[in-house]
């Protein structure tokens, strides 16, 4: 997925309000990004690292421009080395979307039929991706995006405690008690992350139905992806840890 315009750089002042974030420019003005991530973004915010933004240049947003990635210092054994976090949430959805398309989730690749924001289930949920094909059961696919890095290349799922996240999973338990296939999808967007665990220190609820979900017959899945200022990409399959 490439960007829709280059990319600007910044340094990172502070995030607040949850939506909000200042910045300082290379000419050293400063400037107030939007913030597309819902999260607590633990471990994402280290102000005076770089950051890079999308400017929308559109006059009627009262905030023009788009907070996009972040450079993090993340810790590998006793060598500490910056990565490139994607933390506007709102890229994991295109990015598996794109990836489906293009057949490159290879648990996923039969199918034709891409399905987006589908209702269903008796909590009144939105699946983010229905796949259907022709003698193959429906497939429901809940996306959900990591970019909470612990170290030594571990990433936690969620930074946040998630009542949202436990309810999708008791509709992916109910597809699969139906008949269905059900995949929960790790979207990492995070070089620093090569595998992913729940975090059951920040939300042990969660943890506990993601383990319930496994059980179940729900597919855990995690997609790691390269990331530059020109584009993001899913490139490769991570493991998926402590959900046994």
């Amino acid at each position: 997925m490439n960007f829709e315009k280059d990319l600007q750089p910044a340094r990172l002042i502070r995030r607040y309000k949850r939506f909000l974030a200042d910045v300082e420019l290379e000419d050293g003005s400063t400037i107030t990004l939007h913030c597309p991530n819902t999260g607590s973004m633990k471990n994402c915010l280290y102000p005076g690292k770089k950051v890079w933004f999308l400017d929308s240049e559109n006059p009627k947003r009262k905030y023009p421009c788009t907070w996009e990635l972040a450079e993090i210092p993340v810790t590998f054994g006793s060598e500490e080395k910056n990565t490139l976090a994607g933390l506007n949430t709102g890229r994991a959805n295109k990015l598996v979307e794109e990836a489906l398309v293009l057949k490159k989730i290879s648990e996923l690749a039969e199918y034709d039929e891409v399905r987006r924001e589908v209702p269903y289930g008796e909590e009144k949920s939105r699946i983010d991706f229905l796949l259907q094909q022709q003698g193959l059961p429906d497939c429901y696919v809940e996306v959900k995006s990591v970019t909470l890095a612990i170290g030594d290349g571990l990433g936690l799922f969620p930074d946040s405690v998630t009542t949202r996240g436990t309810k999708h999973l008791r509709e992916l338990i109910a597809m699969v008690e139906s008949g269905h296939r059900a995949v929960l999808l790790f979207c990492v967007q995070h070089t620093g992350i090569e595998r992913v665990a729940p975090a059951h220190e920040i939300d042990p609820k969660y943890g506990q139905a993601i383990k319930e979900a496994a059980m179940a017959g729900v597919e855990i899945l995690a997609l790691g992806a390269e990331i530059s200022t020109d584009e993001i990409t899913l490139t490769r399959t991570l493991p998926v840890l402590d959900i046994d």
